[in-house]
């Protein structure tokens, strides 16, 4: 039987030649000289080492940017967070905790009785924010903040506990100091432990789209209760952001904040369109 015939003679007479040590081109028998086999290696080690640095560059371009993007849309439709700057709902927030709230309620989800909830203050119960001078890091805070990392102090906020919704009676205080929601007292478990809370008399019916808002540490905190000669000192349900969902930071203070059912388990549903 013949030998099998190579598709391509001089190809592989050439591939051969060079496997064999004798120095040549593929498809051509002149010699090479040392040096310019020397140069041709330089350069073929230099190209793969760029090559991989170019990989390396847009591997890390891409991942940066998907997840600004990622950011950006969890900011967007999902979490933002804010920083917690007093000392109105300890002990359930400590003055520089950092939070995310879960944008979704209200919205799609309906929000209830003892959320933690950061609203817009459009009825200005903050002082205004002296405005800062522009600086040379700006960029690196106004970035973190487009990506929902860090709350827009631009922005004023309030963080409080969710006591009447809508349609509610709310009153305050029955013989033991207790506020109470549709005629059931409330064993407030969340308030600061450390205060017994002053009493505070007050009696109110939530309005259709507004919601009635309380502090954790009752005795330091400027809520609905100080505020009735604005809006009644309700809180307009489309200010509200979403509901406060985790501690995120300090890591020694990670945890899921809670709105208690236990202690509006017994609290009959309000007359929204009394």
């Amino acid at each position: 039987m013949p030998d099998r015939v190579p598709e391509n003679p001089e190809r592989h007479d050439d591939d051969a030649r060079l496997l064999d040590g004798t120095p040549g081109i593929a498809g051509s028998s002149e010699p090479v000289k040392a040096d310019e086999v020397a140069e041709a290696d330089a350069v073929s080690e230099d190209k793969p080492r760029q090559n991989v640095m170019l990989v390396w560059l847009k591997e890390i371009v891409t991942v940066v940017a998907i997840a600004l993007v990622l950011s950006f849309l969890l900011k967007t439709f999902l979490f933002r967070a804010f920083w917690i700057p007093s000392e109105s709902m300890e002990s359930t927030l400590d003055v520089n905790d950092r939070i995310f709230i879960n944008l979704l309620v209200p919205g799609p989800f309906d929000l209830q009785h003892g959320d933690v909830v950061v609203f817009k203050d459009t009825q200005n119960w903050l002082a205004p924010v002296e405005k800062k001078p522009a600086g040379p890091m700006d960029w690196v805070g106004n970035t973190l903040k487009f990506v929902g990392l860090m709350a827009d102090e631009g922005e004023q906020h309030l963080v409080k506990r969710v006591i009447g919704l809508p349609g509610d009676h709310v009153t305050c205080c029955d013989a033991g100091g207790r506020v109470s929601v549709n005629g059931v007292p409330l064993d407030e478990t969340y308030i600061n432990p450390a205060e017994v809370p002053t009493p505070q008399q007050f009696d109110v019916t939530v309005p259709e789209g507004k919601v009635w808002v309380m502090g954790d540490n009752r005795n330091h905190s400027a809520d609905s209760r100080l505020h009735q000669e604005t809006n009644g000192g309700f809180v307009n349900i489309d200010d509200v952001e979403g509901k406060a969902t985790v501690i995120a930071w300090p890591i020694n203070r990670w945890t899921v904040l809670d709105n208690y059912p236990d202690v509006f388990k017994n609290v009959p549903a309000g007359n929204p369109g009394k």
